[in-house]
């Protein structure tokens, strides 16, 4: 339980986006109950109110960019929140993930230190604020084989493009807002074959502190498409260490290994970040020159696919301090199943633009202190 100095009265949903579609804003109001459970409160506000106040916890739809503006709200450190707050709006993306290339314009913030504090935990690339400096780094990257072009701002890697040769890049280009471009920026990456890719996480709620690391599944969705249908983690109490402690493939000690440098520059060179909710996709794949490579894609500093299973997870090890270590998962089902009796429900429904969609978790596998 928190302390009486941190003891929390309401927990707050805090929808920062222009449209959240409904089966979200659903999962997101589960989500808060969850917390004011975990906290010791019951009161949840469907949205903020106008005043901040220091006894509210908040529940953003996004990580937080703008650290004196929710600072007034009462966000001042990872106690108050589930998510992230970073000072510059580059920072809440995948931009992070690259340095510049030479010469190259940057916006209001930009820090050069980051990338080479985690270049271990890189993979090949460049972030680009100009339309002029793609072309440059598509040019460079084009001189070791294929890349693929990632809009900083989607997710589950919508909108991602392989290019092999520097004039398919023009097009694209011509989709681009310039002033959007130079706030948010665009991510121009070596393209990886036979990608194996890993989650790992970390989240801090109410005194409690667990880590995970996990594979996310691919679903269709009712037109065919493949889609995200969910996480398997293993998660145990504590940090990023205790979880090194259990035996684990090479793999997977790699990509924890690099999750932690990634984070570990962001803390030293992202001034005024805050994050109770940490999450790294780790990208295990074969360069065009046959070459076995790995490296962080992308954070997630806000909630997420996964966060049904993060919650559950510390929920049980809230409920039972013997508890060491869970198997937490997340699914999402386009029809009406059958759910196992083990299932907590966090949305089932007709979505107007999904269809029919079924989002639940589970908690399995529990193991105890001897």
């Amino acid at each position: 339980m928190p302390s009486a100095h941190h003891r929390k009265s309401a927990v707050v949903l805090l929808d920062t986006r222009e449209r959240t579609p409904e089966h979200e804003h659903a999962v997101h109001l589960k989500l808060a109950a969850r917390l004011a459970q975990l906290l010791g409160c019951h009161a949840v506000l469907p949205e903020a109110p106008i005043r901040g106040d220091s006894h509210y916890y908040y529940l953003p739809t996004e990580t937080l960019v703008d650290t004196e503006r929710y600072a007034a709200l009462g966000i001042s450190g990872e106690q108050d929140f589930f998510g992230g707050l970073v000072s510059q709006p580059y920072m809440a993306t995948k931009a992070i993930s690259h340095p510049l290339p030479p010469d190259a314009r940057f916006p209001h913030g930009w820090t050069n230190e980051f990338a080479p504090q985690a270049s271990t935990a890189l993979l090949r690339g460049y972030t680009v604020f100009s339309k002029v400096d793609a072309r440059r780094a598509a040019q460079l990257l084009l001189l070791e084989g294929p890349l693929r072009i990632k809009p900083v701002r989607a997710c589950a890697g919508r909108g991602q493009q392989v290019l092999t040769q520097a004039d398919e890049l023009e097009p694209l280009l011509a989709n681009i807002d310039e002033r959007e471009l130079g706030v948010w920026g665009l991510v121009l990456e070596e393209n990886l074959s036979n990608v194996q890719t890993f989650s790992v996480g970390q989240v801090r709620v109410a005194g409690l502190t667990c880590s995970y690391y996990g594979t996310q599944q691919l679903t269709r969705d009712h037109q065919g498409a493949e889609v995200y249908g969910g996480s398997e983690l293993i998660v145990v109490r504590g940090d990023y260490l205790a979880l090194l402690q259990r035996p684990m493939e090479d793999c997977l000690r790699m990509a924890i290994d690099q999750a932690m440098v990634y984070e570990h520059a962001a803390e030293q060179h992202f001034p005024g970040f805050i994050a109770s909710r940490r999450n790294y996709d780790v990208a295990r794949g074969i360069t065009a020159q046959g070459q076995v490579r790995s490296g962080v894609l992308e954070q997630s500093w806000r909630m997420g696919g996964a966060s049904s299973a993060e919650l559950l997870a510390l929920q049980a090890f809230a409920d039972d301090p013997a508890l060491l270590q869970v198997c937490a998962s997340t699914h999402e089902v386009y029809g009406a199943p059958d759910l196992p009796p083990d299932a907590t429900l966090f949305y089932q429904g007709n979505d107007s633009e999904l269809g029919q969609l079924s989002k639940y978790a589970r908690i399995r596998q529990h193991r105890h202190s001897e």
